[in-house]
């Protein structure tokens, strides 16, 4: 009884410890035709970090690394470690009853690279090598994600390994398919993603017909906004490796970040036409400006100097929730048109923040396909309710349009009712004016008749005043001698002084007025080209030619070119010297104008020549013959 009661003592834990083998060893998937699909999730996926990617494959498969590899602690594993290497396992248990054939499929596209170690029957391996950094044309299955055709090795359990290494953070989504299942799954993805891809299509042409009949920015930026969202999503999905590029896997590294920065740009640019923020937040329109000039610059950085940050695609949270938040704020202030436009981001704003949380490692916001491609749907959502968002402003700007004509033509009829009144109260006027004017023409006959009587009067009278002009001539030519002489006494003797003269010619531009007539009274004609043709010049009163773009000032060709003196002294000094025929002195002039004497001397030489010049044409000049002397 003893030795019984030792033996058990001995079997008990050995027994606990076969369960808690049993529970925490690695649970294999088994291959049925009932279950036509299988998404391994947890413990039935095991993760091993080697980041240095220090170990091979004959280490990874030995025992000695069983316990190196850990069950999944989230339904979706990820590398969340850029560039570096993760090792996955997976069990399968084949069927060799199993009629239908078996696939392995990677749902994530955008992994880079992925060698895959195949079991086979003879206990080796068989590797592919998967990842969109290999060409589409190598890949076992043309279909946008990677595919593994499975072989039936009979009942046994066998192991795959993963070896996963990639720039951008990765889901690892192994899904266990049927070749039938497949089949249909990717008709009716590929048939969803026509449907995705035309919708956007569609909304593209017919915003592109609308800015090119109405010529709004807001349709051009809508047009360009959704192109770059679906091209994102062709780029995410693989549509466009597939498509597009497929012999380009370089580019194909790049060309969702490429997208991604245009949707920003565009998104933020259509907010600020649309909601109208120029006007309506202005403050809100710098930061936008702000916000699309930070992002190009961020964009501009990781291409050429770090392209690991691409994959940071919070980053978009800014330009989306400033894009959000001047909607709401837009909305707030009474603009209905924004209502949409909010409702619209709001399904946008949902769908990013729920790809956001699920990256930052929130497993159970993560149960499939439906929160695989959330942000797609958002997208769509998004799309029709921004489109009503366009038809609400152009409805309401129709509306405004409908209550301003019928504001003009209430105003109209006013203004009618107005001249009616105004026209009855003219004729009344008139007709009052034209008795008036009836009984003043009768005043005004009686009165030329006493005008005749007082002609025939007047007549007598000029007879008179003519004998009495023949003697006033006579006395006018003695006065005019008189005069003349005093004039000249009183130039000579300074009586005309500079605030006299400044009365006629008080500043520069009276001076320059006179100067432009005087030079210019035969008609402009350009010096260059002899165009007749002119407009007015940056300096006062100067001319510049419509034709060759010459521009004259009014002091040009004049004998004040490039003089220093102002311009009303200088006409007083040639009015000195041409009303004493040049005989005033320099130190008279000096005292006159309160200039130094050597300006003087100067200047008045240089009339003074003028007038020698000119001698005869000054004989022939009356009233201001010293303006003969101006123009050279």
């Amino acid at each position: 009884m003893l030795t019984f009661f030792k033996k058990t003592l001995f079997l008990v834990p050995c027994f606990l410890l076969l369960l808690y083998y049993e529970s925490s060893a690695q649970q294999a998937v088994q291959i049925l035709d009932a279950i036509p699909q299988h998404i391994f999730t947890f413990k039935e996926i095991e993760v091993l970090e080697a980041p240095a990617d220090q170990f091979s494959f004959e280490q990874i498969k030995s025992k000695a690394f069983d316990h190196a590899f850990k069950a999944s602690t989230s339904s979706t594993p990820q590398t969340k470690k850029l560039h570096k290497t993760y090792w996955f396992r997976i069990k399968i248990k084949h069927n060799q009853n199993a009629e239908k054939p078996f696939l392995l499929e990677f749902f994530d596209q955008t992994i880079d690279h992925i060698t895959a170690y195949i079991p086979q029957e003879n206990q080796t391996y068989h590797i592919e090598s998967l990842g969109d950094v290999n060409a589409f044309n190598k890949r076992l299955i043309n279909h946008k994600n990677f595919e593994i055709p499975l072989k039936n090795n009979g009942n046994e359990i066998q192991t795959y390994y993963f070896k996963v290494k990639s720039s951008q953070i990765s889901d690892i989504i192994i899904v266990l398919r049927t070749a039938e299942w497949f089949i249909s799954y990717a008709l009716d993805e590929y048939f969803y993603f026509g449907i995705f891809y035309g919708m956007i299509l569609v909304f593209s042409f017919y915003n592109l017909i609308m800015f090119i009949a109405i010529r709004q920015k807001q349709y051009l930026y809508y047009v360009l906004y959704n192109l770059s969202v679906g091209f994102f999503e062709m780029s995410t999905d693989g549509i466009a490796y597939q498509y597009l590029w497929p012999n380009a896997p370089g580019w194909n590294q790049v060309a969702y970040a490429f997208a991604l920065c245009a949707t920003s740009i565009f998104a933020l640019l259509f907010t600020r036409e649309l909601l109208l923020v120029k006007t309506k937040a202005p403050k809100i329109n710098r930061i936008i400006i702000g916000v699309i000039i930070l992002r190009i610059v961020f964009f501009i950085y990781c291409y050429f100097f770090d392209q690991t940050l691409f994959s940071f695609k919070f980053i978009e949270a800014v330009p989306l929730a400033v894009a959000f938040f001047t909607g709401i704020y837009i909305y707030k202030n009474g603009y209905k048109p924004a209502r949409f436009f909010v409702l619209g981001y709001s399904f946008l704003f949902t769908g990013f923040m729920l790809k956001f949380l699920i990256m930052l490692g929130i497993s159970w916001l993560n149960f499939g396909v439906i929160s695989y491609y959330s942000l797609s749907f958002c997208f769509i959502m998004e799309m029709v309710f921004l489109s009503f968002a366009i038809g609400d402003k152009v409805r309401i700007l129709k509306l405004n349009k409908d209550k301003a004509q019928q504001k003009i033509i209430r105003q109209m009829a006013v203004n009618a009712k107005l001249k009616d009144t105004v026209n009855r109260e003219l004729e009344s006027k008139v007709e009052e004016r034209t008795r008036d004017v009836f009984h003043k023409s009768l005043i005004i006959e009686s009165k030329n008749q006493a005008l005749e009587e007082a002609n025939i009067l007047l007549q007598k009278q000029a007879e008179e005043i003519s004998r009495m002009n023949v003697l006033l001539e006579h006395d006018n030519e003695e006065l005019q001698t008189n005069v003349e002489k005093v004039s000249r006494d009183r130039v000579m003797n300074t009586e005309v002084d500079f605030e006299e003269f400044s009365k006629i010619y008080p500043d520069k531009e009276s001076c320059y007025t006179f100067l432009a007539e005087l030079k210019w009274k035969n008609g402009y004609h350009c010096r260059k080209c002899s165009n007749d043709h002119y407009f007015s010049g940056h300096i006062l009163n100067s001319r510049r030619c419509s034709k060759c773009g010459y521009e004259e000032s009014v002091t040009t060709y004049t004998i004040f070119h490039n003089t220093r003196i102002p311009i009303n002294k200088a006409f007083y000094m040639i009015f000195l010297i041409y009303s004493s025929k040049g005989k005033i002195s320099s130190h008279k002039l000096s005292e006159l104008l309160s200039i130094r004497q050597s300006t003087c001397w100067t200047f008045g030489s240089r009339i003074k020549k003028v007038m020698e010049d000119r001698k005869k044409t000054l004989k022939k000049s009356g009233k201001n013959g010293w303006s003969q002397l101006v123009i050279e």
